[in-house]
């Protein structure tokens, strides 16, 4: 029986969990985030993917469960997935030739033990013209992704530079997460 419960759908997170030989299986979250408005960028990634593995756990208790979650912080806003193209465009705009953070919080359960870590990572973009912005926007790409990007697809052609941790912009900061899930003795089939 599979241990280890992701909660979430993303693509992205069960690539990267599969890349380090973890065995699990995903169920979404049907959680209702709640957004506290005083939480700093960390604290937030961490509520909320605290609140995403904490929906799953109560229908699971005999497994470990794995939430995560990542937001996108420039001037101290926090920028998540876009509601329609103008969102979209809005923050595009708004990266273009700048330095933004990214924050991927990731909080582990079990019955007798929880534990939580985040991983920021800074982004520059490109400057970018607006028949660019226009281009990925129609893309299809940005509507579900924090900040309207995703580094690992075309999003790619935007990024000038990155420092930090590449898995966390991608959603899952995987070295700190195998380091977390060992905690919880779940290790990767290379490991066992």
């Amino acid at each position: 029986m599979t241990r280890l419960i992701l909660a979430s759908q993303s693509p992205r997170r069960k690539e990267l969990l599969e890349q380090a030989g973890i065995t699990f299986h995903m169920i979404s979250s049907q959680v209702e985030e709640t957004v506290d408005p005083s939480l700093s960028s960390e604290e937030l990634v961490v509520s909320l993917a605290t609140q995403k593995a904490e929906a799953v756990f109560k229908e699971n208790k005999d497994h470990v469960v794995l939430g995560s979650d990542t937001v996108v912080s420039i001037d101290g806003k926090v920028l998540g997935k876009p509601e329609d193209k103008e969102d979209a465009r809005r923050m595009l705009r708004m990266l273009s030739g700048r330095t933004h953070d990214v924050y991927t919080g990731v909080a582990v359960l079990s019955g007798d033990q929880t534990r939580t870590v985040c991983e920021k990572a800074s982004v520059r973009f490109f400057d970018l013209s607006d028949d660019e912005i226009e281009a990925y926007i129609n893309s299809g790409e940005p509507f579900d992704k924090a900040g309207s990007y995703g580094i690992q697809g075309l999003g790619a052609v935007l990024v000038e530079r990155i420092s930090g941790d590449y898995f966390a912009i991608v959603g899952l900061p995987l070295a700190k997460t195998i380091r977390v899930l060992k905690e919880f003795d779940i290790v990767g089939d290379w490991q066992a």
